[in-house]
């Protein structure tokens, strides 16, 4: 082979090898970054949806201004509705709880705008705005990002029983009917197909004794039914918990530790006892 030749045979591989290496992917460290459309931030949630409009759902946008009679809680001790002297129960999702308790309190005027379905004594706010301050709370969707708060600590719910007549039925936003208020300033709460099933039926006027877990502070009390009945002798399980035995002690929050083997449930009133610290 001739010098000539020899050249162009090592450049011919020069060129082959230099082919091959371009169509190899280049390494990670070297590979470009995404491109604008993969860095941009993730769209922000959509808003809140609005209320049915359907002719089936009878929702209509409403705006009241009454008098804060009291303050409605939750079994986790949130407030997450109110009523009115008027009568009218407004609701609330209970995130709204410290923002609305800064800006009212019991005796004050406030407007409340939200929406009410068809028939349903309760209406559904979207903002409540202080008459004489005019500080307003909104009711919006979480910041882009924004973490969920952490889940109540079932151990930070107490044992409760009450018994009393009922002033006030209170109703989910569609109208069902979930808890009660008792004379006492006590509130229990219900799933809304276990009112359907007391004898007599659960209204105002009539007698009501549960037993369940909640909370007790310084707004009221509240508790989560797990049984009720129309005395303390006649209490009938709504709902029972694992390896819970009719008749037998009320059953402990979801998520709750069991007592240990040869100890009893707490007292009334009581926090439950909190599982041992893992060794």
């Amino acid at each position: 082979m001739t010098p000539t030749l020899r050249s162009l045979g090592i450049a011919g591989l020069v060129i082959l090898s230099v082919t091959a290496c371009a169509q190899q992917p280049p390494p990670a460290a070297a590979r470009p970054g995404p491109g604008p459309a993969a860095m941009m931030p993730p769209p922000p949630p959509p808003p809140l949806a609005p209320p049915p409009q359907s002719a089936d759902a009878g929702v209509s946008t409403t705006a009241i201004t009454g008098r804060i009679q009291r303050w409605l809680l939750n079994p986790n001790g949130d407030v997450d509705g109110l009523l009115l002297a008027d009568g009218t129960q407004v609701a609330f999702p209970p995130h709204l709880s410290t923002a609305v308790l800064q800006i009212a309190k019991p005796g004050d005027s406030v407007k409340v705008s939200g929406w009410r379905a068809s028939g349903a004594p309760v209406m559904r706010a979207s903002s409540l705005t202080a008459t004489a301050g005019g500080r307003s709370v909104v009711d919006q969707p979480p910041a882009p990002g924004m973490a969920p708060p952490p889940p109540r600590d079932p151990s930070s719910l107490a044992s409760m029983t009450a018994s009393g007549k009922v002033s006030r039925v209170l109703y989910t936003d569609r109208g069902d009917a979930n808890g009660v208020l008792l004379d006492s300033g006590d509130i229990v709460r219900f799933p809304p197909q276990a009112a359907s099933g007391m004898t007599p039926p659960v209204q105002v006027g009539s007698t009501l004794s549960a037993r369940g877990w909640g909370t007790r502070n310084a707004l009221g009390s509240a508790f989560e039914a797990t049984a009720m009945g129309s005395s303390p002798d006649s209490l009938r399980d709504l709902f029972a918990g694992p390896g819970r035995v009719p008749g037998g002690p009320a059953p402990m929050p979801m998520g709750a530790m069991p007592p240990p083997p040869g100890q009893t449930p707490p007292p009334t009133g009581a926090t439950p006892p909190a599982p041992p610290a893992s060794s």
